[in-house]
């Protein structure tokens, strides 16, 4: 595999979270191209099909704005998360991904989550538990490793299995080398199964001691499959609320980010109109560990940074208010240049 799109060294550590769900696309566009200016490098954007809540108001479709991106950036880019297997049968994202990195070499990813009914239950059918959603997940994994694989050596592949069908085919554009998968994992099972059949691992904010259990499952998986972990990347998702005062940092986080304070599994929610309801039990004190939110940059620094010394490769940030480019400016200038990589 070609060198990490994470872990070059005149990569820097953190990058864009550009938020489908708050902003239309040509600004999310717009957003990404500045934050790159300002020294953020690299872009994450999630397979949504509606937002979170009705207040964010967007929910574009991921795979147009990141080739829009790889026009308009430099960094590596990719989303953060899809979903493979029920709007999207594994050999149509493969194929996505695939013609992505044909386009773009060494700088698109593939992020890959097992779903939530919120985007997923559009299609009408079944909502299963989330141990056969992860069980299709690895499924769908296995597919696109044989597409990849296949095409790479000009051959054709079939499948057959529990969840999918895939009859004789190939990727017949196709990059070099095939994209990268990172698999987005928040407990001890999927973290230690994201070593052993991806290429690196995608999680979001929590308790440090949480983080390291995770990485901990991570690095066993990985020597099971006779993999270095040292080498496989370990990206974060981080949300925090910035704004010139306390009030309106909180009133952002409560406004536009309330999911941000749902101290429950959202996986089996299906309607932006029931996250609306739900929001209104939301207190501030349910951000507490889950989100910093001040205006206090040297508070936001300190917490990222500790997420930098566990040993992540790339964190991306997301600003969860609209004030996207004041948030941009005051970041590029006082936090980016004081982070340091482990």
């Amino acid at each position: 595999m070609t060198q990490s799109a994470f872990r070059t060294e005149r990569d820097g550590l953190i990058g864009y979270a550009a938020m489908l769900e708050q902003f239309h696309p040509k600004e999310v566009v717009d957003l990404s191209v500045y934050a790159e200016e300002k020294g953020f490098n690299g872009v994450m954007a999630a397979d949504h099909f509606q937002p979170w809540v009705p207040q964010q108001g967007q929910s574009a479709f991921v795979w147009n704005v990141l080739a829009a991106l790889g026009e308009r950036t430099k960094g590596d880019f990719g989303p953060g998360v899809v979903a493979p297997t029920f709007r999207w049968h594994p050999a149509m994202v493969a194929q996505a991904a695939a013609t992505m990195s044909a386009m773009y070499p060494g700088r698109a990813w593939l992020g890959l989550g097992s779903g939530e009914a919120l985007n997923e239950h559009i299609i009408a059918e079944y909502w299963p538990d989330v141990g056969e959603r992860s069980a299709r997940m690895f499924e769908a994994i296995e597919i696109m490793r044989k597409l990849f694989d296949a095409s790479i050596a000009g051959k054709d592949v079939k499948h057959k299995g529990t969840y999918y069908k895939m009859e004789a085919t190939r990727l017949w554009t196709m990059s070099e080398e095939p994209p990268e998968i990172m698999l987005a994992t928040a407990g001890p099972l999927n973290s230690k199964k994201a070593g052993k059949f991806a290429d690196g691992m995608i999680t979001v904010g929590a308790p440090l001691e949480k983080i390291e259990m995770l990485f901990g499952r991570f690095h066993e998986g990985a020597l099971e499959a006779g993999k270095d972990p040292d080498t496989m990347p370990k990206v974060l998702q981080l949300h925090l609320s910035w704004a010139e005062t306390y009030e309106q940092a909180l009133e952002n986080a409560m406004v536009e980010w309330p999911n941000g304070g749902m101290k429950f599994p959202k996986a089996d929610i299906r309607s932006p109109f029931d996250f609306e309801q739900m929001a209104k039990l939301v207190r501030p004190e349910d951000f507490k560990g889950r989100m910093v939110i001040s205006p206090d940059v040297d508070e936001h620094l300190a917490y990222i940074q500790k997420f930098a010394d566990l040993g992540f490769d790339r964190i991306y940030l997301h600003n969860v208010g609209r004030n996207q480019r004041e948030w941009i400016d005051v970041f590029a200038e006082k936090v980016l240049p004081k982070l340091v990589r482990k």
